[in-house]
């Protein structure tokens, strides 16, 4: 199924950006975001025609005016929201070779096969700060895959010219002053490449798309060719949301660089954590819920390993007092409405990352405007998030958020709360 005739997905890539509260009654707020180091080829495209200044865009990149030729100016002016609102992790099954850099007809242009579009030089395995615009924060994975070795960019790009895992990995990262930005490690390529970038949300199908060109130099053309040793079978401890594993670690003739962590999920396999040492957590799993492990090791020419042996775990009910307290106190109350003040503390020993609390809302109540938090109610349950800058609690940290409420007569208080899965004590 070719995605662009399907162009009325890209529609939902227009929303709510720059806010820090917002209140949604149902369903999930649409992000927004793309890669702006390595820039994307509509992020850099963007840039280039607004160098011209006067308030409107006049790329000058050739690849750039044959694009806006061909799909006018929005998709420049909407550089962030490539997008697909259903992927639900089926990259490749709902993406056709060819239109990888823009599967929806809003963003086709930016499939064009030529070997002009703007580029940016990087030092082939050198250390890399990524940076990934945020203009709607969420919780999720970016996969960055580099072309292999003899790709042609005056070709259309296939998935079968992307190299078979990704070079780098990152879950959750934090998004400061509008922007993801996280540390990597270049593969050993040279000449011209392309990276691309998929973000796949955890907290909705919602995944976003980029093509960076970009230029190595420094490379051997390859000349380390040798992928590492598997990595032991890895060893598992179970919470009702989350796995802590642990692994023997890999070798290389060169060096590992880092692990990455996959969940096994029948046809298509899910990068769910990445890690520099030998242990890492998966958080945001279901309680009462068998899983399926292993890892594979990289090392800095991109090279990766065999997957190591799968380790089978399964979490636990969820049905104790979990690494967290929660007070809820209504400060003020009127006819017909109130206000609820929210506290969260981490009182494990571990973070908890892109925290969600739920509880059960009491009848008769609703929510009206929030703050310091996204909260949304369906069936009955409310699900706060946190915003860009408090989604992550530190070990006896502390965050708060508020919210206006209705109710029908006096308001009651909810009588459990669960972070992140895990039932929580009281305050």
């Amino acid at each position: 199924m070719r995605l662009k005739r399907l162009g009325a997905l890209a529609v939902a890539a227009l929303g709510i950006v720059g806010v820090t509260s917002v209140f949604v009654q149902s369903g999930v707020a649409v992000a927004h975001g793309s890669m702006t180091y390595p820039a994307s080829r509509t992020y850099a495209c963007y840039e280039d025609g607004r160098a011209a200044g006067g308030g409107d865009l006049y790329p000058t990149n050739p690849a750039c005016v044959a694009a806006v030729e061909i799909g006018g100016k929005q998709p420049l002016w909407d550089w962030y929201g490539n997008l697909i609102s259903q992927a639900g992790g089926r990259h490749r099954e709902i993406i056709a070779d060819g239109d990888l850099c823009g599967p929806t007809t809003k963003y086709d242009a930016y499939n064009l096969a030529r070997g002009d579009w703007p580029t940016t030089t990087l030092r082939a395995g050198a250390a890399i700060n990524f940076k990934y615009n945020a203009w709607a924060p969420h919780p999720g994975t970016w996969d960055q895959y580099v072309t292999k070795d003899g790709f042609d960019v005056n070709q259309p790009l296939k998935w079968s010219d992307l190299e078979p895992v990704p070079f780098d990995s990152i879950t959750n990262p934090v998004a400061v002053g509008g922007e993801y930005s996280w540390n990597g490690t270049l593969p050993n390529k040279t000449g011209r490449h392309i990276i691309y970038s998929i973000w796949q949300r955890n907290d909705s199908p919602e995944a976003f798309y980029s093509c960076s060109d970009v230029i190595f130099t420094g490379g051997n053309g390859g000349g380390d060719t040798q992928a590492p040793t598997a990595p032991g079978t890895p060893t598992a401890t179970a919470t009702g949301t989350s796995v802590a594993l642990s692994w023997p670690a890999a070798t290389d003739n060169v060096g590992v660089s880092g692990y990455t962590v996959y969940r096994e999920a029948g046809a298509t396999d899910v990068s769910v954590a990445t890690s520099s040492g030998t242990t890492a957590t998966v958080t945001g799993l279901t309680a009462n819920t068998a899983y399926q492990f292993y890892v594979v090791a990289r090392d800095a020419a991109g090279n990766t390993s065999p997957a190591s042996a799968l380790v089978s775990v399964t979490t636990g009910g969820g049905t104790t007092p979990g690494a967290c307290a929660v007070t809820y106190n209504v400060p003020s109350s009127w006819s017909g409405g109130f206000t609820a003040n929210v506290s969260v503390k981490n009182t494990g020993t571990s973070a908890v990352n892109a925290w969600q609390l739920v509880w059960d809302v009491p009848a008769g109540q609703g929510i009206t405007s929030a703050w310091s938090a996204e909260i949304a109610i369906a069936a009955g349950k409310a699900t706060a998030k946190g915003a860009s800058w408090n989604q992550n609690i530190q070990p006896g940290q502390t965050v708060s958020f508020g919210f206006n409420g209705s109710s029908q007569g006096t308001p009651a208080l909810p009588t459990s709360f669960s972070l992140n899965g895990a039932l929580c004590g009281a305050g």
